[in-house]
């Protein structure tokens, strides 16, 4: 049997996790989708579903939008590391099938989604009323968590009852760090946690 972690000693900002980097980058040059979704292997198109092929790489665990500007979007990376490799992949893929991507084109960090735990059940009504009404969204019959905007840094927080949190919008890991710093300060000064 396995016994249970005490987390009450672990601090929230301790407890984030990135979830998803999503990052913009291009080769400059058009290209024709049908011809690379036949020579890359694992690559899916389908216009009617979506304008983009999708290229995934294994190592690491990444997807690859690429557009017939030559624009391409990376996501579902976990660090921004992963994000340089997976797009470096990417690059190589394309040269290897014959296409031009010259140097290394310029890639851009454009959301990263964490997560965060306050190890402590939230009331969201009180939450909502204490942080005020005007950079929070709240309504439980459409979507059970809150939403706060932040200012600085730039990001939207979702808190959960449960204690749980989801920091979107940030473009550097410090942003969900001082996001979750943020919170907890706002809720103790609140008695909210």
């Amino acid at each position: 049997m396995v016994e249970p972690r005490d987390t009450s000693n672990i601090e929230p900002r301790d407890t984030i996790k990135i979830e998803n980097v999503v990052a913009s980058t291009g080769i400059g040059i058009e290209i024709n989708l049908k011809q690379i979704t036949l020579a890359l292997e694992g690559a899916d198109y389908d216009p009617e579903q979506f304008p983009g092929l999708v290229y995934r790489t294994k190592d690491p665990k990444t997807a690859a939008l690429i557009f017939r500007s030559g624009k391409i979007v990376c996501t579902g990376a976990k660090s921004i590391d992963d994000v340089y490799k997976g797009l470096e992949n990417v690059f190589q893929s394309l040269r290897n099938i014959g296409i031009e991507v010259k140097g290394t084109p310029e890639i851009k960090v454009q959301n990263i989604v964490a997560s965060a735990d306050l190890h402590s059940v939230l009331n969201l009504n009180a939450i909502a009323i204490g942080l005020g009404l005007e950079n929070i969204e709240y309504e439980p019959e459409q979507f059970p968590g809150l939403v706060y905007r932040l200012s600085d840094p730039k990001v939207v927080v979702l808190l959960f009852g449960s204690g749980k949190l989801v920091v979107t919008g940030g473009r550097k890991p410090e942003d969900a760090a001082n996001a979750v710093d943020r919170i907890v300060k706002e809720l103790k000064s609140l008695s909210l946690l």
